[in-house]
């Protein structure tokens, strides 16, 4: 692993970008939209590198037989994926097979003093995998694309003293049509989440029954369904109204409940049973969870 992270490319601007894969300059230092229908950019030579900047990619064609998790994508229209700050891209080659019809780079620093900055931030769909692309219907996909070309007609005009506030809200419009358009996705998905919804109710109560040590993670849901912690987190807040750490700590909670009413172990027998290093941190969050303490919850019941 070490050996590969030696040759990953540090782009420090969009101008060095544009010059590794064989484009003119950009028209804006700090923002470039590349057109894929005329640049095949994913085909240029350039490996697995470090982003510092924001991309977002418009793909016309992501197959309807990619897997997600045990099911498939919604449409065949195609796509949006998103990439953030200090994440390495271009390490497999499920991105690169497809040409990018937009690609939009977005500098951090062209973000600041305006509020976007910290917003773009709290979007999780910028920390979600490939797998997990933003699937758009034809209607999706014709809004998408008109706002990619109002970016670039902007970019392409000659830059006066309103060039930046329109730009940036272009890019609020365009993150805004996102959102919604994910929590389109959890819905119109939620037959399949409702399938994982169990799924995550079986590995939770595996989990719980086996000998593993330590408490469950986000990570280990995660990584058992094949999602991001980010998508899956979102996924769970859309459907059930709490995101994966809180559906975690309740399903703990109704599970120390169970131990507490239908068996004789003691507090500590039960803190280590369900992942607890200590007997204190469970008797801690027991008592946050029902404003008693687990023993003032045992005797209730006789």
């Amino acid at each position: 692993m070490k050996k590969e992270e030696k040759h990953l490319y540090q782009l420090s601007s969009l101008t060095e970008l544009h010059r590794e894969v064989g484009l003119p300059a950009p028209k804006h230092p700090l923002v470039s939209l590349i057109n894929g229908t005329t640049t095949r950019i994913d085909n240029a030579p350039i490996g697995p590198h470090v982003l510092n900047y924001y991309k977002i990619s418009y793909k016309p064609k992501l197959s309807g037989r990619i897997r997600y998790g045990q099911s498939y994508y919604d449409f065949d229209e195609g796509g949006l994926l998103f990439a953030a700050p200090g994440q390495i891209i271009g390490q497999h080659g499920d991105e690169a097979a497809v040409c990018s019809a937009y690609v939009l780079l977005i500098d951090p620093d062209f973000l600041l003093n305006y509020p976007i900055a910290k917003k773009i931030r709290q979007y999780g769909f910028f920390s979600y995998s490939t797998n997990e692309a933003l699937h758009l219907s034809e209607e999706e996909k014709e809004t998408i694309i008109a706002i990619f070309k109002m970016i670039d007609v902007e970019l392409n005009s000659r830059i006066d003293d309103f060039s930046q506030d329109v730009l940036i809200s272009h890019i609020e419009l365009l993150l805004n049509y996102a959102n919604r358009y994910y929590k389109r996705q959890f819905i119109t998905r939620k037959v399949v989440h409702n399938d994982l919804l169990q799924r995550i109710e079986e590995l939770l109560n595996n989990y719980f029954d086996s000998d593993a040590t330590g408490l469950p993670s986000v990570q280990y849901l995660a990584d058992q369904l094949h999602l991001s912690t980010s998508y899956l987190s979102d996924m769970l807040r859309s459907l059930v109204g709490q995101n994966a750490q809180q559906l975690i700590q309740a399903k703990l909670f109704e599970k120390a409940k169970e131990l507490l009413s239908t068996t004789t172990l003691s507090a500590s027998e039960i803190a280590f049973q369900l992942g607890f290093e200590h007997s204190q941190s469970f008797s801690k969050f027991f008592k946050v969870k029902a404003k008693v303490s687990p023993l003032q919850f045992r005797q209730s019941f006789n």
